[in-house]
């Protein structure tokens, strides 16, 4: 039953409920609808003219693209045991065929399987380097971080230099980093640390199964990803293009004011980015931890790239349209073609001071840059697609980055345990904050779970 206002509309409709959601993404619904189904009233408050966050499909000039997040792995249960709940159908990501590699001296070389073809000693680093970062994670773990006895020590160093300190192999270092800086933070490995990249390994089972795109990149969603935010709002009270302004808040309950609604509930779950967090007035204030900490949370920065061909003509070539370039303008490549679709579709990656560069030129001039970079994999048939179209979720008002929320060097040690901690009647719910699962669709629903379970097990009875 969502609602979207046409633009313009005064602040006119005065709404009470038990509990009021702020942002109308997986996170989100997902507490709202725990909360629903444990017989509480729920409003939920969204921003946007939407449903879905950061996920979003749409026809572009004809072709049906997820311009959001869409992918599906085994370790996922949260998400899918949802996808079964809603009768979703998944399938498979076409990856039949070799890959290719783009060394840092240029060469395109064909490989199968999921070992990158490097020098004996670079391989043999590599899988060093795995079993060590596999070592750090199981460790680790993903729920408390920041409470384990290296947590400060790791925190101290950015994952780049971490990465040197007990490596000398340069293309190893460069391969690795690019597992967890481009293809996850999408910040360079200089800005986060060895403890986030730790927890975004743990986080997803380990570092192993960043490195295995038959894993991580597994399935998608016959309808898109955001089709499943679509199908949990059908039944909630979801106002839309109605950002929140201020919520205050008192030991009896809470005042939410939006743009088009003004709601009274006993709690609030803030369901946000948490660099969004400071886009709404508390009153009273937060405390001085909470201002500290949202401080020092970033999004980082990716362009996707979508291009869609007359036919998949890598297939022709007993290739599966998966490619690797750590010094590559484009450093990731995947075929993302739709189901049943008899065109191809390739989805490209370029992350942090790429992109910045990236931004610097022209449209036609970035156009011919990404799809250079992306023939360079392919062949020349990469350089003329019938579709193109770049994700720039940076711009985006409501989120402003991507893929997710992560903390600048010492940040996840400081103050990792206070992220989900609720203020009074304020809960938070963002996969930004989630631990298994962490950036992905899954830790939203996980950590909008978690927020309702929290508000239901203060005890309070329907009104």
């Amino acid at each position: 039953m969502t609602t979207t206002p046409s633009i313009g509309t005064s602040l006119s409709e005065a709404l009470d409920a038990d509990v009021v959601v702020v942002g109308a993404g997986p996170a989100g619904l997902m507490a709202a609808r725990r909360l629903e189904a444990a017989g509480r009233s729920v409003v939920v408050l969204e921003a946007r003219d939407r449903v879905g966050g950061r996920t979003w499909s749409d026809t572009i000039d004809g072709a049906f693209l997820e311009i959001g997040g869409q992918w599906v792995s085994p370790d996922q249960t949260e998400l899918l045991g949802l996808l079964d709940e809603l009768g979703k159908q998944t399938y498979p990501r076409y990856r039949e065929g070799q890959s290719i590699y783009r060394t840092p001296e240029g060469e395109v070389v064909r490989y199968d399987g999921i070992d990158l073809p490097v020098g004996e000693a670079t391989v043999a680093e590599m899988n060093r380097l795995t079993a060590l970062l596999d070592d750090l994670a199981g460790d680790i773990g993903c729920h408390e971080p920041w409470a384990h006895p290296r947590a400060a020590e790791l925190d101290r160093i950015s994952f780049h230099h971490w990465l040197r300190e007990v490596s000398s192999d340069e293309e190893a270092c460069d391969n690795i980093g690019l597992f967890i800086a481009g293809g996850m933070l999408t910040k360079p490995a200089h800005a986060f640390s060895a403890l986030q990249a730790v927890l975004m390994a743990a986080s997803a089972g380990s570092f192993s199964n960043l490195l295995d795109d038959s894993f991580i990149l597994d399935r998608r969603i016959v309808g898109g990803m955001q089709s499943v935010s679509e199908a949990m709002a059908a039944d909630l009270q979801v106002v839309t293009s109605s950002p929140v302004r201020t919520i205050r808040t008192s030991e009896h309950g809470v005042v939410v004011e939006s743009d088009l609604a003004v709601v009274t509930a006993r709690h609030v779950v803030v369901a946000v980015p948490p660099n969004l967090y400071t886009r709404i007035s508390y009153v009273p204030p937060l405390p001085r931890r909470q201002h500290q900490m949202h401080q020092h949370l970033s999004l980082g920065l990716v362009i996707k790239v979508h291009a869609v061909y007359e036919t998949p003509f890598w297939r022709e070539q007993g290739l599966s349209g998966t490619c690797f370039g750590a010094t590559s303008l484009v450093q990731e490549v995947y075929d993302n073609t739709n189901y049943e679709d008899p065109r191809g579709t390739l989805v490209g990656f370029i992350s942090d001071e790429k992109a910045d560069h990236l931004f610097e030129l022209d449209t036609d001039e970035r156009r011919a840059a990404v799809l250079g970079s992306i023939a360079d994999y392919l062949g020349d048939q990469a350089l003329t697609p019938v579709v193109y179209y770049e994700s720039d979720w940076a711009s985006e008002e409501w989120t402003r980055g991507a893929y997710a929320a992560s903390f600048d060097l010492g940040g996840l040690s400081r103050w990792g345990k206070d992220q989900t901690a609720p203020v009074g009647r304020i809960h938070w719910a963002s996969s930004d904050t989630a631990s298994e699962g962490y950036q992905h669709v899954d830790g939203a629903l996980r950590r909008g779970r978690a927020a309702a379970e929290e508000i239901l097990g203060e005890g309070d009875s329907p009104r």
